[in-house]
């Protein structure tokens, strides 16, 4: 079968592409044949060496994927993640084994693109929609009822799920974006409201639109966005952190913390425990179920495809900023449809 490996950290000129036997599962274990992979900055970060340890032998990058189950319940269409985490078998390869649990049902009529496009967005999202003081830990419709939800970079891969994923579950939501393109992916992600948080009586915009202050705030950039989140965020919110980008430094105010009862929870699905994994696995596989997190441009979230050779390219893009979600197309067939 066709792998890209790498051995040594560093940038992309240490990716290539090879040809191995596909690994047999062990106990525990399932073995699925990879038709679209997705890629995240996560992955590009661990090929640097910025996340992970250096590597003692091969490894294959990407966290993220869809495809068939091989073995076992043979031709069960799924979505995988942390395919590489503490392990050297990522999905940019036709045929990758990892933990069962990190192996779920794709439901029917939800393509490969949608399955590739989850894991670490649509856990990463969960898990900041479920950790408010005094709100749900599950999501389900409803779940969020009442609330209003506050999404920064809503035209991000966790930006789309977290908006998908709180409307779905009930929430009024808003994103802050950064101009007019991205207020239309926003929108077509299921943001209610959106604010251009560049223009300067943004936090004005938003308390406006939830005059008794925001619920709960999915935050990616906290250095530039914490004036902003603060002046918005009713007594006793949460403002779950899952990045810093830009690395503004952050200064906080405690005593202006402190009065609001403001609840920071910083967030990374690799030390969130096994627990709320499976709760969040479990969550997104039923959103799925109603439709919820689909993908495209008209969704809110576009796809830039590469083939597996050039997972070099795919790689260099996210790195860029590539606006939606990257993809690799590993084995034949149509990743729109899951054919």
């Amino acid at each position: 079968m066709k792998a890209i490996v790498y051995s040594e950290t560093g940038g992309t000129d240490v990716l290539r592409l090879v040809e191995r036997e596909p690994a047999e599962p062990g106990p525990g274990e399932v073995r699925v044949r990879v038709a679209v992979s997705g890629v995240n900055p996560t992955d590009w970060k661990s090929r640097r060496g910025a996340t992970a340890a250096a590597p003692t032998g091969e490894v294959v990058p990407n966290q993220d994927g869809a495809g068939t189950v091989e073995g076992l319940a043979v031709g069960d269409r799924v979505w995988v993640y942390m395919a590489a985490q503490g392990r050297p078998t990522g999905t940019a390869q036709e045929s990758t084994v990892l933990p069962a649990e990190r192996v779920l049902p794709l439901p029917d009529g939800v393509g490969f693109d949608v399955g590739a496009s989850l894991g670490v967005p649509a856990i990463t999202a969960h898990r900041a929609l479920t950790v408010a003081e005094d709100g749900p830990r599950r999501l389900a419709p409803g779940a969020l009822a009442g609330r209003t939800v506050l999404v920064a970079g809503g035209a991000g891969a966790v930006g789309h799920a977290a908006l998908q994923l709180a409307r779905w579950a009930g929430a009024t939501t808003i994103a802050t974006v950064s101009g007019p393109a991205k207020a239309e992916l926003a929108r077509a992600a299921g943001a209610h409201h959106v604010v251009n948080y560049r223009e300067a009586d943004a936090a004005e915009q938003v308390r406006r639109l939830a005059p008794d202050g925001v619920d709960q705030v999915v935050e990616l950039a906290l250095g530039a966005n914490l004036e902003l989140d603060l002046s918005v965020v009713r007594p006793r919110a949460s403002i779950a952190v899952y990045a810093n980008d830009g690395g503004v430094p952050v200064q906080l105010d405690v005593r202006r913390t402190m009065v609001l009862n403001t609840r920071f929870q910083s967030i990374l699905m690799y030390t969130m425990g096994q627990e709320n994994l499976d709760a969040a696995a479990q969550d997104v596989t039923a959103a799925l179920r109603d439709g919820v997190l689909p993908v495209g441009e008209e969704h809110g979230l576009p796809l830039t495809r590469f083939p597996l050779e050039r997972t070099a390219d795919a790689h260099d893009a996210v790195e860029a900023g590539a606006v939606g979600k990257v993809l690799i197309d590993v084995a034949g067939g149509d990743g729109a449809t899951g054919a």
